[in-house]
């Protein structure tokens, strides 16, 4: 084979995208919140619910925002690391939340790519060849403490 042929050939199967690893999975929101680490970030006073999910009554909206979080995904196994996005983009959720004096983030969606999913129970994770990610879309806001609907 030739050394241009043969160069060509390595710079195409290089560049190719079908090498680029992009693995979606449905990551429980429970399973998250169990985590040693979440205990220790997410302070209890904001909670979380995703859309679908039975939510106490919402007494006022106080704004949306989206949480796009990443974590390296080198040395992780892909549920690993998309447990730890997903915590990271809560943490973040949680901040913005205490920031506006709300006590919950409802009605929350993966929102991937500016794709939204519906979940009530689980959250949409994107595992790379070396990068995880996670993103979030919710509504801040005031909940009833107590009955959920």
């Amino acid at each position: 084979m030739k050394k241009p042929l043969l160069l060509s050939l390595l710079a195409f199967t290089v560049s190719s995208p079908a090498l680029a690893r992009d693995s979606v999975y449905m990551i429980p929101l429970k399973s998250v919140l169990e985590m040693p680490q979440a205990k220790d970030k997410l302070d209890g006073s904001v909670k979380f619910y995703l859309a679908g999910a039975k939510t106490p009554s919402v007494q006022e909206e106080l704004g949306s925002e989206t949480s796009n979080k990443k974590t390296n995904g080198v040395g992780k196994s892909d549920e690993e690391g998309c447990k730890w996005a997903t915590l990271s983009a809560l943490i973040s959720l949680q901040e913005g939340a205490k920031k506006r004096g709300a006590n919950a983030v409802v009605n929350i969606v993966s929102y991937y790519k500016k794709n939204e999913l519906q979940n009530a129970t689980e959250i949409e994770c994107h595992a790379g060849s070396f990068v995880v990610g996670v993103t979030l879309k919710g509504t801040y806001a005031k909940v009833a403490k107590g009955s959920t609907k």
